[in-house]
């Protein structure tokens, strides 16, 4: 097995209180991403949050800790999974960048021109708010100027939207310039997650609409493509995503505190955050945009979550958030889970699942052809009591 990332970050503490000062700036978490591009609203928990390898960290949570109260040791790829990363940049840069191209077509066809506020979820969606935010300055509004104002805030199933960040943004910014970003939709939690944060903030004007690259769930109408693709971002943890952790929220926290993240200043020899934005950017000056308003446009019927239902059904599995589907979640699963088994459908482009394939390899996870309708791929959680 790889060496881990990082070390145990020590016991649980009461972290600072964010406060709008430049003095406090260093309270909240750095990362490998320009200030110009992000403004990562998180604090760091650095020394007060638990980390668990993890078997540990997957007891403690089928058994009612939270998966946010403790971070899993994040271990350095392989040579050969590190290759099959090099391999997706290469095979899927164009695909990605061209999602990002789609997407950002379809928020200008809701937003007024320089009245755009991007808001990823940290961290599968903080590269693609990057990116977002790239193209839009550089390749849309060139000519105007603009700097389309970008932060990185974070959600948690069962805990919800950064409140404290979301104060933040809501005083700075008008809230229906504001659209929320993430990578992909797995099922569809995240985004019902958002739906309730937002209606609890009764704020006029916010949307909780989710933007993201990948919506094979048909979960939402701002989507870069319905299919299951492999974004290269999804295939490694903080060393793609501005060597930030996981997000964190402790029991200690309360509601105008910042969630927290730590950043991983140990791991910058392994960066490859910039290196994958700038291979993304570098296809947008020959796309245009694919998007057309059609009726395949509209959400469809039978969406992700159901097909989730139907695969838990089948193997008989109590609780669907052990259900994880999609190519992005597969990957994640693998990297920071126990799986039971991976199920794969037959006609998955090879290209896509590569990683997968090389994952479950090193990791001893069978992996099973499966006909999924939706998904390329799909994730099944190990059971505590098998562990």
């Amino acid at each position: 097995m790889s060496a881990p990332l990082h070390s145990s970050l020590g016991n649980r503490a009461r972290p600072h209180l964010y406060i709008k000062k430049k003095k406090d700036k260093e309270k909240l978490v750095k990362s490998s991403y320009s200030e110009k591009e992000v403004k990562i609203l998180l604090q760091d928990v650095r020394g007060k949050v638990p980390v668990l390898d993890t078997k540990e960290r997957e007891k403690l949570n089928q058994s009612g800790v939270h998966y946010s109260e403790m971070l899993p040791v994040e271990y350095a790829p392989s040579e050969e999974y590190l290759k099959l990363y090099k391999e997706a940049l290469i095979s899927q840069g164009k695909e990605t960048a061209q999602a990002v191209v789609n997407l950002a077509s379809k928020i200008l066809k809701e937003k007024s021109l320089g009245n755009i506020v991007l808001v990823s979820l940290a961290r599968a969606g903080t590269p693609v708010g990057i990116l977002l935010k790239r193209y839009l300055d550089n390749y849309v509004f060139p000519k105007h100027k603009f700097n389309v104002p970008h932060y990185t805030i974070s959600i948690i199933r069962g805990k919800g939207l950064d409140k404290a960040a979301m104060n933040y943004i809501l005083a700075n910014h008008p809230a229906k310039d504001i659209v929320f970003v993430d990578g992909w939709v797995g099922k569809g939690a995240i985004n019902r997650v958002l739906a309730e944060a937002v209606k609890e903030l009764g704020v006029e004007g916010l949307s909780p609409e989710l933007a993201v690259l990948s919506d094979p769930a048909s979960e939402t109408e701002l989507y870069g493509t319905r299919n299951d693709f492999l974004i290269p971002s999804a295939c490694l943890n903080s060393t793609v995503s501005g060597l930030i952790s996981r997000t964190v929220h402790l029991p200690s926290m309360t509601d105008d505190e910042l969630h927290g993240a730590v950043y991983y200043d140990e791991n910058e020899d392994l960066d490859l955050s910039n290196d994958f934005l700038n291979e993304i950017e570098s296809y947008f000056p020959s796309l245009e945009s694919e998007v057309e308003q059609t009726s395949s446009d509209k959400l469809e019927d039978f969406k992700g979550i159901d097909e989730v239902k139907q695969i838990a059904s089948e193997f008989k599995i109590d609780d669907i958030n052990k259900v994880k589907p999609g190519l992005g979640e597969t990957i994640r699963v693998l990297l920071r889970r126990v799986p039971e088994v991976v199920l794969i459908r037959p006609d998955a482009k090879p290209e896509f699942i590569a990683p997968i394939i090389q994952l479950a390899k090193e990791k001893g996870v069978p992996v099973k052809e499966y006909p999924l309708k939706k998904y390329n791929a799909c994730g099944i959680i190990k059971d505590v009591s098998d562990l």
